[in-house]
């Protein structure tokens, strides 16, 4: 029932009140695009200030009749808040409206039931809607009292709301039971990844700021990408090729929002512990929008918040084609180390930086070269060459005249040295065509091992 939506946009009257108390000032158009991505009609903007909150209606009770009047000449179907409403100002202000009333947070749930594609996506929508629901659920079933004794009359002894809040919380329990699941599924992934040695880089920032674009730039995987908000909801991931500095996973994530519901936040948390677990942000920023700076602020508090606050990163700077006079260029600290990338996404300038950069950034010692394994391999020579396959450490292999097989590797001298010492294979036993690459700690792994 959560998904089943009109076929045509809802007409909506918008409210955004300036409230001083608020520490972050909330931005009317993003509002307005908001409504849009629901697929609201917008036909009235009615803004407004406020030195303090009215308990029952939020508004005062002349801007209350302002909106009622308003509804009734527009014909409107929804009233629609840029504010967390409580659910009795939204009881008082729908008896008084005649119409639904949503708020911010009711209206991201809509959006975010709209763009579930997956089942793990829809339940995690669900179990946010739910929840939010639990909150506002009144006694719209004044018939069924509390079941009294005689004969036909006697029930279960609960009113039918307190029916409905147990159905709730049965089907609440049912869902964190699935995504407990997935979230199993999603450690046994990120501890495979850990043992393969293979970093994991998340892509995070403010939505619509151009992620799925360089996802698909960067991956050609072809996920869902659009100029609207909250277009990518389910994650997505890949394998990258960095070159020298090997293979990496590359995560799509669902994009940030000032304020974001704590109730979304707490159901996509299988979904956002990918970025809190990833070797590397990515942060990705519309650099020609006008709100860049309150973005990045928005999207560090939810990263703080999803235990990633404190993990490396790396801003990229997106869309420098709607710039004038900037080309794609890598920002440095006093170190040398990248911070920054400025590219676009969508003409693929700069793309070749944000590589250069990111094999820095995960910049592991890496080993390339040719080994050269005899007709007749020895057990652990055999085993060695099975791990070289299995980690997508071989780039290619050929064999001599002789029937020898000559395979180009390249991997972390980490990975190597972890794969030597587990087959007690000794770095002197290689046999490298051309010159041999340095294992600078060979004698220390194979000494702990």
């Amino acid at each position: 029932m959560f998904f089943d939506r009109p076929e045509s946009g809802e007409r909506a009257i918008l409210v955004h009140l300036q409230l001083p108390h608020s520490h972050v000032r909330d931005d009317p158009r993003e509002f307005e695009e908001l409504v849009l991505s629901a697929g609201g009609d917008p036909v009235e903007f009615v803004t407004g200030q406020r030195s303090s909150i009215n308990a029952k209606t939020f508004v005062g009770s002349g801007k209350a009749v302002e909106l009622r009047e308003l509804v009734r000449l527009h014909e409107a179907e929804i009233v629609i808040f840029n504010h967390t409403l409580s659910p009795s100002q939204e009881r008082n202000l729908e008896a008084m409206f005649e119409c639904r009333v949503l708020d911010r947070t009711g209206l991201i749930l809509d959006i975010f039931a709209q763009r579930a594609r997956t089942h793990e996506g829809k339940l995690q929508v669900e179990l946010a809607q739910l929840r939010h629901m639990s909150t506002r659920l009144i006694r719209g079933w004044t018939h069924l009292e509390r079941q009294k004794g005689g004969i036909g009359l006697r029930g279960p002894g609960e009113t039918q709301l307190e029916t409905d809040r147990r159905l709730l919380r049965v089907r609440i329990t049912a869902i964190e039971s699935r995504l407990e699941k997935v979230r199993k599924q999603r450690d046994q992934g990120r501890r495979a990844r850990m043992r393969a040695s293979t970093p994991t880089v998340s892509l995070v920032g403010y939505t619509n700021a151009g992620k799925s674009t360089l996802f698909n730039r960067v991956t050609d995987a072809g996920v869902y990408a659009k100029d609207q908000l909250f277009a990518t909801l389910d994650p997505t991931m890949r394998r990258i090729n960095l070159l020298s500095a090997g293979q990496a996973v590359l995560a799509d994530t669902v994009g940030f929002i000032s304020h974001l519901p704590h109730r979304l936040i707490e159901a996509f948390r299988a979904t956002l512990e990918e970025a809190s677990h990833s070797s590397l942000l990515l942060h990705v920023i519309d650099a020609v929008d006008e709100e860049r700076q309150r973005n990045i602020e928005q999207v560090e508090e939810v990263l703080a918040e999803i235990g990633a606050g404190d993990l490396p990163q790396l801003k990229i700077y997106n869309k420098i084609d709607l710039l004038e006079d900037r080309t794609g260029r890598i920002e440095r600290n006093d170190q040398g180390q990248p911070i920054a990338v400025w590219l676009s996404a969508q003409s693929g300038e700069g793309i070749e930086l944000l590589f250069e950069a990111l094999a820095e950034c995960l910049g592991h010692k890496m080993v390339s070269g040719t080994l050269r394994f005899p007709v007749v391999v020895p057990a652990n020579m055999a085993k060695l060459r099975a791990r070289l396959y299995e980690t997508g450490a071989v780039e290619q292999e050929d064999y001599d005249d002789h029937g020898c097989s000559q395979v180009r590797i390249t991997l972390p001298q980490i990975e190597l040295l972890k794969i030597l010492g587990s087959e007690g294979i000794s770095s002197h036993d290689l046999e490298w065509l051309g010159t041999a690459p340095t294992l600078d700690q060979t004698e220390d792994w194979e000494k702990s091992n």
